[in-house]
């Protein structure tokens, strides 16, 4: 009853502050909008000039085809006594097609030849994308012309593989990227909010009335946690929601199971905040310290976008103590996969412990305060 009369306290406080609320409700979408179109990977309107040194229906053929991919723009013509080499220097293109003359005969008679890609290197991401995207259309181009001239491939290969992408056929970041922004948005708001509560009671000289009242530590834990669990749990449906409707990111698994593993992501993002809130003295501090601690980890260490497997043992340590590492594993799995909570209980059991070792570190650092100031 302790922790439900502070609950309704906050609730009231929270709902005075028509700023905060908003600020709580309405810059995640915000930050969703901003950060999901802004951050993707998928490369298109690729910059190409072309040098058509045979000038027939099958060379404009393979041209066609590279721009009707919608990968390719075709921004310039190079005439044959222009060195491909100026137009990547000048910035003109980021990649230049060169078709060799006689091209148009020997792929009729299903001679082999072959086209040169010269791609723009000073982006090593982004060529290693152009060069795929090339790669696949010649390869396809290449298959239309052996049909159309009715021959075999030349020592065809004894093994092939044929390759299945499951989960994402596409291969379109934006599945990847949107469940790594939702927890980003999710765990930033939550701790910041809850980081400036605490604070916010010893700024205006309220924290000595609460220290006389009969709340102990733990019951004034969870009384500030539970209004701000309430508008972050709604704050992150609502972005999971739109993330759907704006991105296409699907919903394979249980709408239960996402709640509750949001449910227990947001516990130990606010515990956390208010653990900072015990440890700060002013909300400038308390803010300062919510973002290194919360938006740092989150970006860099929890997989969102760098892999786990790739950094060093050192760090792939230290991510065990990042919880939206966990809680990425447990939201991927059930919007994109369609998992159920027998796969990815352990990280769901991860946030758990997150959650209530925060929650006791923050009650006992409370409650530490509290002695030395009586």
């Amino acid at each position: 009853m302790k922790a439900l009369a502070v609950a309704v306290k906050e609730i009231r406080q929270i709902s005075r502050d028509r700023r905060t609320l908003a600020i709580l409700l309405f810059v995640p979408a915000f930050f969703l909008l901003l950060y999901g179109y802004a951050l993707n990977f998928d490369i298109r309107n690729i910059p190409l000039a072309v040098q058509d040194n045979d000038r027939t229906s099958t060379s404009r053929g393979v041209i066609s085809a590279f721009v009707q991919s919608g990968y390719f723009d075709l921004v310039q013509d190079v005439p044959r006594s222009v060195d491909v080499v100026d137009v990547l220097d000048r910035g003109d293109a980021r990649a230049v097609l060169v078709i060799p003359g006689g091209f148009g005969s020997d792929a009729g008679r299903g001679q082999p030849t072959s086209v040169q890609m010269i791609i723009n290197g000073d982006n090593a991401n982004t060529a290693t994308t152009v060069m795929g995207y090339a790669v696949g259309l010649v390869s396809a181009i290449s298959a239309r012309y052996q049909r159309e001239a009715r021959v075999l491939a030349p020592a065809a290969p004894l093994l092939t593989a044929e390759t299945r992408v499951w989960y994402n056929p596409e291969l379109r970041s934006t599945y990847f990227l949107v469940p790594g922004l939702i927890a980003y948005i999710a765990m930033l708001t939550a701790v910041v909010s809850t980081a400036l509560s605490i604070v916010r009671e010893k700024e205006v000289g309220t924290m000595e009335q609460v220290r006389m009242s009969p709340v102990g530590p733990f019951a004034y834990v969870i009384g500030k946690t539970v209004p701000f669990f309430c508008v972050s749990l709604v704050s992150s449906m609502g972005i999971i929601g739109l993330s759907m409707l704006l991105f296409d990111l699907p919903m394979r698994g249980s709408w239960l199971l996402l709640f509750v593993s949001v449910s227990v992501f947001l516990v130990g993002a606010l515990a956390f905040g208010v653990l900072i809130s015990t440890l700060a003295e002013t909300q400038q501090v308390a803010f300062q310290v919510a973002l290194l601690t919360s938006y740092l980890p989150t970006l860099m260490l929890s997989g969102f976008i760098f892999p786990i497997s790739s950094m060093p043992v050192v760090l792939q340590a230290i991510t065990y103590t990042v919880p939206a590492r966990y809680f990425l594993i447990a939201l991927r799995g059930i919007v994109l996969k369609g998992v159920g909570a027998e796969v990815f209980w352990p990280q769901l059991v991860a946030l758990a412990v997150f959650a209530a070792v925060v929650l006791t570190l923050a009650s006992l650092r409370l409650k530490r305060e509290w002695g030395m100031g009586r």
